[in-house]
C-alpha cells in the first residue's frame, strides 16, 4: 500500500479499526446528527436550581463498589515504537562484548560493564562514552564504530543465530491483527537494525516503518527518533506506544509526549522507574496485547470498564434530570424543538450549514498539522489523488482514461495485453501527451553519472521509481524492480531511481548512498531532494512508478505495491510497440484497428 500525502480510502476503515473497546462491553450505538446546545433551556436555569439538579442526579447514580475501583483513562492506541537491542533482539549483552573486542584491539581493557550507562544511545555514543571514561586518548569515533560493526555482524549477529527474544514475533502479530500499526525506532545505525532483525529471524516486512540512528543528529534521550517514527506512520504521538529496555530511550518516549512499557531485560525496575514508564515488565514475552491496548491486564481493564459505566449512568441521570427541568419550566420554549436527552434537534438547512464549517475546519486542522507534507502537494498531485492514483495521468478524454483504468485494473491477462497494445498505439497516434521534465542539473547521482532524458535515455522504455529509503512500502517494491531489470536487460529499458525524501533528514545524500548499498540497489538513482520531478509528475505517494516511452513521453502512473504483473505485461508490450514503431510507423493503423501481431 502507498504512504500517501492525503487521506486514502481506507484511511476512516484504518481508523475505525484502531479504536478498540473492551472485550467485555459492546461498542458505543451511533448517535443522531445534533446542534451544539449553546442555547438550550438548561442554561437558562436559575443558578440555585441547577446546582440542585446536580445534586440530585448524582445522589440517585449507582456509586463505585470500592474507591480501588476507579483507574486512569489509558486512551486510544494506534502504533507500537518498538526499540530493537534490549527488545526484540537480545543483543545487549553481544553489544558490549563486541564493544570490548573493539578497545582490545587497542589495546585498553574495559569490562562489559562499562558500556550499560551507554545502552540504547547510538553506536559513536555507546564506544565514545567508554573512550571518555578510560581516558583514551585520539579516539576516533567513526573508526572504531566501522570496526565495531564488522566484529559484531562477523561474530555475534548471524542470520537465524536465535538472538530474538521469546514472545516478541508473536506480540508483533498480535498488534498487526488488532489493527495497530508497527515500527522499530533504534538508536543503532541501520546496518545493525538489518542484520539484528535477520539474526533473530523477524522480517523487516512485518514493520510498517524502521527508523534508525543514520540520519539524526541527536539520538536517544531526544525524542528525534520516536517523533520521526510517529510522523513515517501518519500517527499522533499521543496514540503511539513506546517499548523501551534502556533508561535514554524511556526518557524519549517522554520527551516525545508517548507512553511507555519498559522491560527490565538490560536495566533493574528501579533504574527505570528514573525516567517514569507507564509501567514496567519483565520482558516483552510478558507484555500481553491487553498491556498495549488498555494499560494492563484483563482484570484491571475490567475494573476501568465498571468506573466508566458509572461516570455515565452520572452522566445520564443529569441529563434527564436537567431536561426534565427544563420541561417543566420551560415547556413553551422558542426556536429549535429539544429532543430528550438528545440535545437541540435542528433544521435540513443548519445540520448542513454546521456540517460544512465542520469539514472545513477539520481540513484546514489536517493541513497545518501535517504542513510539511503538503509542502510537497501540487495541483496536479491532489488531482491524480482524487482521480484515482493507478490511472494514466495524460489522457484528456473519458474513453481513453476508463481504457486505462481497464488495463491496470483489468478482466483476462490477453485482453489486458491486447488492449495495453492498441492503447499505446492510438496514444502515440493521438497527439495529446504529456512529455517528462528533463532532470534538474546539479543533482547528485549514484550507481552512474548524471543522466538526462534527451541524451542519454533518448530511445529507451524509462520506468521512474519514486521512492524514499525510510518508506518500507518502498522496499517491499525492490524485489518487483528487479524482476523487471533481469527480465528486460536485453531490451531498450531502464530504471531510475528517484529518491524523493518526506523528512528533510532523508535529503542526506550519505545515508541515501548507505541505504543503496544496503539494499543492493544497481540502477541509476538520483537525489531529487527539492522534489521537482515529484510536482512536475502530480506524483502524491511512495512508491510511485511513472512509465516514460523512448520518446520521452510519460504513458502511465502506478502508485503502490503488488504491480509486477501490470509493469511485467506494460514493460513487454511496450518495448515490442516500440521497437515496431521505430522500423515500421504505418503499424500503428494496423494495431489500432484491433490486428493481432
Amino acid at each position: 500500500m502507498a504512504r500517501h500525502l492525503a487521506p486514502s480510502s481506507g484511511s476512516l476503515h484504518r481508523l475505525l479499526a484502531s479504536c478498540h473497546y473492551p472485550p467485555t462491553s459492546q461498542a458505543p450505538p451511533p448517535r443522531p446528527l445534533l446542534l451544539p446546545k449553546t442555547r438550550s433551556a438548561a442554561m437558562q436555569l436559575p443558578r440555585r436550581g441547577r446546582r440542585d439538579v446536580v445534586a440530585a442526579a448524582a445522589a440517585s447514580a449507582p456509586s463505585p463498589s470500592s474507591p480501588g475501583t476507579e483507574v486512569a483513562v489509558w486512551g486510544k492506541v494506534s502504533a507500537v515504537l518498538f526499540d530493537m537491542d534490549g527488545v526484540l533482539c537480545n543483543s545487549e549483552e553481544p553489544s558490549r562484548q563486541a564493544g570490548v573486542d573493539v578497545f582490545a584491539e587497542m589495546g585498553v581493557e574495559v569490562a562489559v560493564d562499562d558500556f550499560v550507562p551507554f545502552m540504547g544511545t547510538g553506536e559513536a555514543n555507546f564506544l565514545g562514552g567508554v573512550a571518555r571514561a578510560k581516558g583514551v586518548k585520539d579516539f576516533n569515533p567513526e573508526s572504531a564504530k566501522k570496526r565495531f560493526f564488522e566484529i559484531y555482524l562477523d561474530k555475534y549477529a548471524k542470520p537465524n543465530s536465535g538472538i530474538g527474544f521469546p514472545g516478541a514475533l508473536e506480540l508483533i502479530l498480535e498488534c498487526k491483527n488488532s489493527g495497530l500499526k508497527v515500527a522499530v525506532a533504534s538508536s543503532a545505525d541501520r546496518i545493525k537494525v538489518d542484520a539484528n532483525l535477520a539474526a533473530a529471524g523477524l522480517s523487516v516486512f512485518l514493520f510498517d516503518a524502521i527508523v534508525s540512528a543514520d540520519a539524526f543528529e541527536k539520538l536517544k534521550p531526544a525524542p528525534d527518533i520516536f517523533l520521526a517514527a510517529s510522523k513515517s506512520l501518519g500517527v499522533d504521538t499521543n496514540e503511539c506506544i513506546v517499548i523501551e529496555d534502556a533508561l535514554a530511550g524511556v526518557q524519549a518516549a517522554n520527551a516525545a509526549e508517548m507512553r511507555c512499557i519498559a522491560v527490565t531485560t538490560t536495566l533493574e525496575e528501579i533504574a527505570l522507574r528514573q525516567g517514569s514508564p507507564s509501567f514496567i515488565r519483565k520482558n516483552i514475552g510478558d507484555i500481553s496485547i491487553n498491556d498495549i491496548l488498555y494499560g494492563g491486564s484483563n482484570a484491571r481493564h475490567n475494573e476501568g470498564a465498571g468506573s466508566t459505566e458509572n461516570s455515565s449512568s452520572v452522566g445520564n441521570a443529569l441529563s434527564e434530570s436537567l431536561n426534565g427541568a427544563t420541561a417543566a419550566g420551560h415547556s413553551d420554549t422558542k426556536g429549535f424543538p429539544i429532543s430528550k436527552n438528545k440535545g437541540l434537534l435542528g433544521s435540513r438547512r443548519e445540520i448542513l450549514r454546521y456540517g460544512s464549517l465542520g469539514i472545513a475546519l477539520s481540513c484546514l486542522f489536517v493541513a497545518v498539522r501535517n504542513w510539511k507534507a503538503m509542502q510537497f502537494a501540487s495541483p496536479k498531485g491532489l488531482l491524480n489523488f482524487l482521480m484515482g492514483g493507478n490511472s494514466s495521468v495524460f489522457a484528456r478524454n473519458e474513453g481513453k482514461k476508463s481504457r486505462c483504468r481497464r488495463i491496470f485494473t483489468g478482466e483476462s491477462l490477453s485482453s489486458r495485453v491486447q488492449q495495453i497494445k492498441k492503447y499505446l498505439a492510438e496514444f502515440e497516434s493521438g497527439g495529446s501527451a504529456t512529455y517528462v521534465p528533463e532532470f534538474p542539473r546539479k543533482l547528485d547521482w549514484l550507481n552512474t553519472a548524471p543522466l538526462q532524458f534527451g541524451r542519454d535515455l533518448k530511445g529507451r522504455v524509462v520506468l521512474l521509481d519514486f521512492w524514499t529509503y525510510c518508506c518500507i512500502n518502498c522496499m517491499h517494491v525492490l524485489p518487483d524492480l528487479d524482476f523487471v531489470e533481469k527480465k528486460y536487460k536485453e531490451k531498450p529499458f531502464t530504471v531510475v531511481g528517484v529518491h524523493s525524501a518526506k523528512f528533510d533528514n532523508e535529503k542526506d545524500l550519505e545515508a541515501i548512498r548507505n541505504a543503496v548499498l544496503r539494499y543492493n540497489i544497481t540502477h541509476p538513482v538520483v537525489n531529487d531532494g527539492d522534489m521537482y520531478l515529484w510536482r512536475e509528475l502530480g506524483v502524491n505517494s511512495w512508491p510511485t512508478f511513472v512509465l516514460i516511452g523512448p520518446n520521452g513521453k510519460v504513458l502511465a502512473q502506478i502508485s503502490g505495491e503488488g504491480h509486477r504483473k501490470v509493469l511485467h505485461i506494460s514493460l513487454e508490450n511496450a518495448t515490442v510497440v516500440y521497437t515496431l514503431l521505430l522500423l515500421h510507423p504505418s503499424i500503428l493503423q494496423t494495431i489500432v484497428f484491433g490486428i493481432h501481431f
